[in-house]
């Protein structure tokens, strides 16, 4: 059956009235630009340490702000370095001078940091304040030998505690 021409018409302005719209992404990448923008530049703002709950720092006055460096932490019966456990502290002999774990975890950094800096590098060790200090001697000596000679300990301000 023959269609009308006046049929074919309204036929063809149908569909090209009815048909599917496209998606503008022009708006939405604005958006999206905007909001990577501003998370990139208020990122480098805040110099925080991971700290967990069960490693509670000794209290200091000190205003100086911390830096990120490579941390030791003392959580548990665990030795970690940068959150992965590489020493238990039941594995430590009294008579050892060192961490044997650590030692072998911080050389292995070391390593691929290449050449060493005058004044070693950087590490900061977070214990708990009841840490003894033959172990805290142990994990700073350890830090020494493997070339960690601007060691720092984690402390928490006097004023985060009042005002927190």
């Amino acid at each position: 059956m023959k269609t009308s021409r006046r049929a074919s018409r309204m036929q063809r302005n149908y569909r090209r009235m009815h048909r599917a719209g496209g998606l503008n992404l022009v708006s939405l990448m604005d958006i999206f630009t905007i909001l990577v923008f501003f998370l990139m530049v208020n990122s480098s703002d805040v110099k925080v340490m991971q700290n967990t709950a069960d490693v509670p720092l000794p209290l200091s006055s000190a205003k100086q702000e911390a830096e990120e460096t490579l941390t030791v932490q003392i959580s548990g019966q665990s030795v970690l370095v940068q959150g992965r456990e590489v020493a238990r502290l039941d594995s430590i002999a009294e008579e050892d001078a060192m961490v044997p774990g650590l030692a072998d975890a911080l050389a292995w950094r070391s390593e691929r940091r290449g050449a060493v800096p005058e004044e070693g590098f950087e590490v900061t060790i977070m214990a708990s304040r009841d840490v003894s200090y033959r172990l805290l001697r142990k994990i700073m000596q350890t830090c020494v030998d493997q070339q960690y000679r601007r060691v720092r300990l984690a402390v928490e301000s006097i004023g985060e505690v009042r005002n927190g």
